[in-house]
Formats: structure tokens, C-alpha cells, sequence
């Protein structure tokens, strides 16, 4: 063999050799991004160590509520499901418009089978007013599709309770004036097992899109999640 060829032969071996160099790491990557491999959402409220890696996570507590259509609407009927959560009332002039109209546009893109899990909640902070029939005429303008997206009234004090203790936000009367009610602007991610996952501000476009981000890598880690239990 010449030198020419020897040298030429010398540097396409080095050549392979680089390429595998790159090319197994970027195989490794991509088979465990794959299978999973990326950062949970965190777990929001408080937090208790069981164990030495065994750690109970603040679960959102059992509610008892009615829906726009006068039927009973429990923890039960989101049993498997993906919540977003908001607070609101149909009278409100303020900061309710808006954050229905998010709302409304998220239930418009996550349309495709790949978001079946997934729940709205609207809770009123003023169910002596918003009744079902309420309600109903405020969804129906929205185009709330009602398997998918639930208004819920109640009894105030359960309603307030929810608000403050189970889903971390305010909600209430507001005892200084007629008709004002306080409630946060947030919509909340809940996981199936109940936990909070995360808090946007309904009434921002930028943190809509977070949410958007954030519920793709929920609904990951839950499919992660059923096939570990069910391989």
C-alpha cells in the first residue's frame, strides 16, 4: 500500500471513529427522552417525608358541588381526569371576561383525542346569583362543550372552603360592597391523583402558553405513569 493510501486510510478510520463518538451519545439521549426521560412538573402545597424517598404531597380534598345542567357534581366524576381550574362570576366586569375567553381557547386547542383526559372547572363565587340556569346561558355563549368544560355553584362557604383550602387560591365575598366577590385570577393544574402541578395567571397570554407547556408534560408523565403500573 503507498503512503497516499495508508494516510488516506489512517483518516477516514479516524473519521468513523468520530462519528460513532457522536453518534452513541446522541442515540443514548434519544432513547431515554423516549421512554420519559425529562423533568416533572413540581408538586405545589405542602409536603410530608414518609420514608427516605417516599414523600405525601398535598392532594386536593373531596368537593360536592351542582353543575350548569342542576346535577350533582362530585370528586367522583373526575376520577382518571386532568383538571384546570378557575374561580369566577358572571357578573364580574373586571378580570372574569377575560379569563373565560383563555379558557374558552384552551378548551378550542386541546381538541385532539391526546387531551380526552383532561377537565375544565369553573367555579362561581357567587352562586346566590349564578344558578345552573345561569350558568348554562353563560356557557352556551362561550360554546363550553359540557362534557368537557363544568360550571360549578353551590353553597358558598363549600365554594370559598375549595377555593382557599383545596385548590391554594382566594375566593370569596367581598364584605366591603354589594355584589364584589374576590377570587384569584389563576388557573390551577391538577393530576390525576389530585395534586397541584401548577398556577397560571388567566388572565395572561404568555402563561396560557406555559399551561399549554406544562399540561403536555403532565399528560407524559402520567402516560409514563400507567405504564409502569400496567406494562
Amino acid at each position: 500500500m503507498s503512503a497516499s493510501a495508508a494516510k488516506a486510510n489512517k483518516v477516514k478510520k479516524w473519521v468513523i471513529l468520530l462519528f460513532m463518538l457522536a453518534a452513541v451519545p446522541s442515540a443514548i439521549f434519544l432513547f431515554w427522552g423516549s421512554v420519559g426521560n425529562y423533568t416533572y412538573l413540581p408538586y405545589i402545597g405542602e409536603r410530608e417525608a414518609i420514608a427516605p424517598g417516599d414523600t405525601s404531597y398535598f392532594t386536593v380534598p373531596p368537593f360536592n358541588f351542582t353543575d350548569e345542567d342542576g346535577q350533582p357534581f362530585t370528586d367522583k366524576e373526575v376520577q382518571g381526569k386532568v383538571l384546570i381550574v378557575d374561580f369566577f362570576f358572571t357578573r364580574c366586569t373586571s378580570i372574569c371576561p377575560k379569563m373565560s375567553i383563555q379558557m374558552q381557547q384552551l378548551q378550542l386547542q386541546l381538541d385532539g383525542d391526546e387531551y380526552d383526559d383532561v377537565l375544565f372547572l369553573s367555579h362561581t363565587v357567587d352562586p346566590e346569583h349564578d344558578t345552573p340556569a345561569v350558568l348554562k346561558a353563560y356557557a352556551t355563549r362561550l360554546e363550553a362543550d359540557p362534557k368537557r368544560w363544568k360550571f360549578l355553584t353551590g353553597n358558598a362557604p363549600d365554594i370559598y372552603r375549595q377555593g382557599n383550602l383545596g385548590y391554594l387560591l382566594s375566593a370569596s365575598a367581598d364584605s366591603s360592597a354589594a355584589e364584589n366577590f374576590v377570587h384569584s385570577p389563576q388557573f390551577v393544574l391538577v393530576d390525576k391523583r389530585h395534586h397541584i402541578r401548577g398556577m397560571y395567571d388567566g388572565t395572561n397570554t404568555d402563561a396560557m402558553r406555559d399551561l399549554m407547556t406544562d399540561l403536555k408534560m403532565l399528560l407524559h408523565e402520567e402516560h409514563d405513569r400507567a405504564f409502569e403500573k400496567n406494562p
